[in-house]
């Protein structure tokens, strides 16, 4: 007879590692269906643009969550020395398409979303800018791809070629 797992063991066994993530196109339109049906309570009869936009978020934002939790797992096991930014503003602006970008998935979601019948550029254009701010130094905390040249030279210096390269976590926050 086996040895019956402690608790401790037994947590263990909650874990996200053996979730599958949104690799293929099959994939992310199976999440996008699901999170259309089962999050948003809707169907192709009644979804307007904004509930396609709402489940193509939630289906990017799986994938995010994922690695988010392996993330904290790996700050809670090893705890690294972290950077911290914080700003009076902090400008986001839209975030669907920069973060499929950043997780590979753009290519997926577009085909997927295609393949559904609906265009990507039109979902990504229902998103709002998220500018919590006038820009300036808080522009870098959200998007340094937003700030003017000269002040790229200067905060980008200071703030983010140190940390480009490293495994260093770092988090912006602002203050409102």
């Amino acid at each position: 007879m086996a040895k019956p797992l402690t608790d401790s063991e037994k947590r263990k066994q909650i874990s996200v590692r053996g979730i599958a993530g949104l690799g293929d196109v099959a994939e992310v339109r199976k999440s996008f269906n699901r999170h259309l049906h089962f999050t948003l309570v809707k169907d192709r009869n009644v979804a307007t643009p904004r509930d396609y936009y709402f489940a193509l978020a939630h289906t990017v934002r799986d994938h995010l969550v994922g690695r988010w939790i392996r993330t904290q797992q790996h700050y809670y096991e090893r705890d690294p020395k972290r950077i911290y930014y914080l700003s009076l503003e902090f400008y986001m602006g839209r975030t669907l398409q920069n973060t499929m970008v950043n997780l590979g998935l753009q290519n997926a979601c577009d085909e997927a979303i295609y393949q559904l019948g609906l265009d990507l550029e039109e979902l990504e254009e229902i998103e709002e800018d998220a500018g919590l701010g006038n820009g300036g130094l808080g522009r870098l905390a959200g998007n340094p791809r937003h700030l003017p040249v000269q002040d790229k030279l200067v905060l980008t210096w200071c703030l983010v070629s140190d940390h480009m390269g490293r495994p260093r976590p770092a988090m912006g926050l602002a203050v409102f």
